[in-house]
């Protein structure tokens, strides 16, 4: 571990990185000098082959024929397999078995696997992939979501959620809005591309390292591709160099490739994609379409509301159940909806199955509402904020969710006013129109969206954890979990867990290699649930062994077991005061078993799919921000000036991380509604595939100004662990304040006559586009053709 800050405890002794310290990760000494190791960094065996995926060519086609002759033929390679080639089932293991590891006779989108060849080397394989001669028979393409639409073309059916009489309360309302607008995906972009490393072993059993959120669900689909069990496979990994969702599904069709042609050759294996073919094969954020129809009361109150959600998911549904369920879970965002009907409809394209992204379909879900609380408050010429605040949820009234979960927790009453005086929001609000009115050229916008985002899988099952704790004989101890590193700091974490409940210096702490073989049948790291499941299994384990060591110190010093205490890194018996280590050696000797597990399932929740009704999240996480922006309007460019961030942590695990999660998430989420385009063209082929063409954000993006706070008052009111709260995606949705200040920007070229048309993301074209458009629509009202 690295070095640690001493924290004190009320008696005066220290214990180095107990819970609430600012650790730095616990890796972050690795990661800065290169040592850390990844999968593509283990020691390759002498013999090992490398693979390559040969992909289709086509959108949507059968396939006539396949002459992998010359495939065979080139130099270093080794094997070559096909669908036919499969021992046991050809299946990604996805809800509705339509994921297939090779496409057999029918692909379904540009980059589909239909080969996989083993050589000698990397360049070997991927140079004879491109050899393969195969001949088409063309099918008409679905490649967008009015199309899908038009076509009824799903990949799962159609929900709908309803609360209320929707129509009517909008038909009585004495304002209404009627409205459409779009948004696109993101690519996880991930530093460390995906790459699995399969190496057989004895009879017949399976090793495969693979970069995944989810090695229990890698381990079913290998063992199920080589038609074998799970006690046949052991999925390892001990990092990934970032995921945010993309290698929760994604990594199984790269393991099985790995370990199918391991086992028909024998030896190691390794499937490393670069980061084109890596951003042609695998899924993104889904796309949406929204419509609305909303009236609402003249202080901006909404009285009714209908959503129409269609999204892209592509060839199969992958992950879209879930996504598009939490995308109608988080329509409210932060605000009482009396009267709601949200239709969602998962629209099959023949574009590669889109899956899972931080905030997993609720940003855009938020996104939707926000953007209406923006129109509304534009007619009625309100200030957005002012809107969003009177449609706030309130504390004991007005609490219950459009899916009748009671809100039971709500901070934003705290968050928003003080964020508001400490961003001096209304005082910016005036100098920005004072602004506007006299520059011609530069325009400002500012917004202030807040964040509600429900903790825990929406599929009640995933909603537990396991762990593994050794303590050896001389005090040190071991730690395994079914968490997986991705570089947000879980390992850190839940270190400190360990470290608190046993009262020793984490420096005494080794977390281990995720892995099927230690903790089984553990959930996907997601749903930003990690730290919840697993520091409370790890608490579990802790406190096994510790009440073993007391019981055990009790009984050899004659002393009753309230007379032992551990705490300030030294066990107390009685007056006799000795270290852990030495207990630990004590009760070694004495027999006593030193090593335990833990488990912990996510209490109270339950949910009715059929309804889409109950209490699918444990507790709410709750955030606001401030973002201001100012536009140059004969081009459209921008820079984010200043962000104000205030966010409920409850009561940190480790300040430093939860701060890293709260910045890094924003800049993500500005990224997906900024510059963070993705765009095929006619024939259903991604363009933007490199970072040549696909714009992330980089570091001089960050705001000049950028302020983040954790909530002082912060405290989760569910016994959570440490009484701590989820911090990986709720702060990703910070960031529609940049989309909404950008929006303000452009509304202030016509000074606020008219509402904006534009969509995200809102890159500089974008944001021309819509200026020009405005401009158009202010002529038209104005009687002349040109502005």
């Amino acid at each position: 571990m690295p070095a640690t800050v001493p924290h004190s405890s009320p008696s005066g002794g220290t214990i180095e990185g107990r819970v609430g310290t600012p650790l730095p990760h616990e890796s972050a000494h690795l990661h800065v000098s290169g040592e850390a190791r990844y999968t593509d960094d283990i020691p390759e065996p002498v013999g090992t082959l490398h693979a390559a995926i040969g992909m289709s060519e086509r959108a949507h086609a059968r396939i006539k024929s396949i002459d992998l002759g010359p495939v065979r033929a080139a130099a270093g390679v080794v094997d070559v397999m096909t669908a036919d080639d499969v021992p046991g089932a050809n299946d990604l293991g996805g809800p509705v078995k339509d994921d297939p590891i090779f496409a057999d006779g029918l692909v379904q989108y540009v980059g589909q696997s239909v080969f996989a060849v083993a050589a000698t080397s990397a360049r070997h394989a991927r140079r004879a992939a491109r050899l393969a001669v195969i001949e088409y028979d063309d099918l008409e393409p679905v490649l967008d979501i009015d199309t899908a639409l038009e076509k009824k073309s799903f990949v799962l059916p159609t929900m709908t959620m309803v609360r209320g009489d929707a129509e009517k309360a909008i038909r009585d309302a004495p304002h209404r809005l009627r409205g459409r607008f779009r948004f696109g995906g993101q690519d996880q972009f991930y530093l460390e591309g995906h790459i699995a490393f399969a190496l057989p072993r004895e009879d017949g059993d399976m090793l495969v390292y693979s970069s995944s959120q989810h090695p229990g669900e890698v381990q079913l689909v290998v063992a199920h591709a080589l038609g074998k069990t799970a006690k046949d496979v052991v999925v390892e990994c001990r990092r990934m160099g970032g995921a945010f969702g993309g290698k929760e599904t994604q990594p199984a069709l790269f393991a099985s490739i790995a370990a199918l042609l391991a086992s028909r050759t024998g030896r190691a294996v390794k499937v490393r994609l670069d980061r084109d073919t890596d951003m042609v094969m695998t899924g993104k954020r889904h796309a949406y379409r929204v419509d609305y129809d909303v009236g609402f009361g003249p202080e901006g109150r909404i009285r009714g509301i209908e959503f129409m959600f269609a999204s892209r998911c592509g060839m199969s549904a992958d992950l879209s159940g879930p996504v598009n369920d939490r995308t109608m879970f988080h329509a409210d965002n932060a605000y009482y909806l009396e009267n709601v009907a949200i239709t969602s409809h998962r629209c099959k394209t023949n574009t590669v199955s889109d899956t899972a992204f931080r905030g997993f379909g609720g940003p855009q879900g938020m996104l939707a509402i926000e953007w209406v609380m923006d129109e509304i408050a534009r007619s009625l010429e309100i200030d957005p904020l002012d809107v969003r605040t009177r449609n706030f949820y309130g504390v004991g009234e007005r609490d219950v969710t459009p899916y009748r979960m009671k809100v039971e927790d709500n901070r934003l009453m705290d968050i928003v006013p003080e964020l508001e005086e400490t961003s001096a929001y209304r005082e910016r609000r005036r100098e920005i129109d004072e602004h506007n009115a006299a520059s011609e050229l530069l325009k400002r916008g500012i917004a202030l969206t807040p964040v509600k985002f429900g903790i825990s899988f929406t599929a009640t099952h995933f909603n537990q954890a396991g762990a593994l704790l050794h303590v050896y004989s001389d005090g040190t101890v071991q730690l395994n979990h079914g968490g997986t590193e991705m570089g947000q700091g879980l390992f850190t974490k839940v270190a400190q867990v360990v470290a608190e409940e046993l009262q020793i210096d984490i420096g005494r702490i080794r977390c281990t290699a995720s892995d099927t073989a230690r903790v089984p049948n553990a959930s996907a790291t997601a749903a930003s649930s990690g730290s919840d499941l697993n520091g409370m299994a790890a608490l579990a384990a802790a406190r096994t062994i510790k009440e073993r060591l007391r019981e055990f110190a009790a009984a050899e010093y004659d002393v009753p077991v309230g007379q032992v205490e551990l705490r300030d890194g030294h066990v107390h018996v009685g007056q006799e005061r000795l270290t852990f280590a030495e207990l630990a050696h004590r009760a070694w000797m004495g027999r006593v078993s030193l090593s335990s597990t833990g488990f912990y399932r996510t209490p109270k929740i339950h949910y009715d799919r059929s309804t889409l009704t109950g209490r699918p999240f444990y507790y709410f996480a709750y955030g606001a921000a401030v973002s201001e922006v100012v536009i140059d309007v004969l081009t459209g460019e921008y820079k984010v000036e200043r962000v104000d961030i205030l966010h409920d942590v409850g009561k940190s695990l480790n300040p430093a991380i939860d701060m890293g999660q709260i910045e890094g998430g924003f800049i993500q989420g500005m990224g997906w509604l900024t510059t963070e385009e993705l765009w095929w063209n006619g024939k259903g082929e991604l363009q933007t595939h490199a970072p040549s063409t696909y714009k992330i954000p980089v570091a001089s993006d960050l705001p000049e100004a950028f302020n983040v706070a954790l909530l002082r008052s912060g405290r989760n009111e569910e016994p959570t662990i440490h009484r701590s709260k989820a911090v990986g995606e709720p702060p990703f949705m910070l960031a529609i304040s940049v989309f909404l200040a950008l929006k303000d920007a452009v509304a202030s070229v016509g000074r606020h006559r008219l509402s904006p048309r534009i969509s995200g993301p809102a890159t500089p074209e974008e944001v021309l586009m819509a200026i020009e458009d405005l401009k158009r629509r202010l002529a038209a009202e104005n009687g002349r053709t040109e502005p």
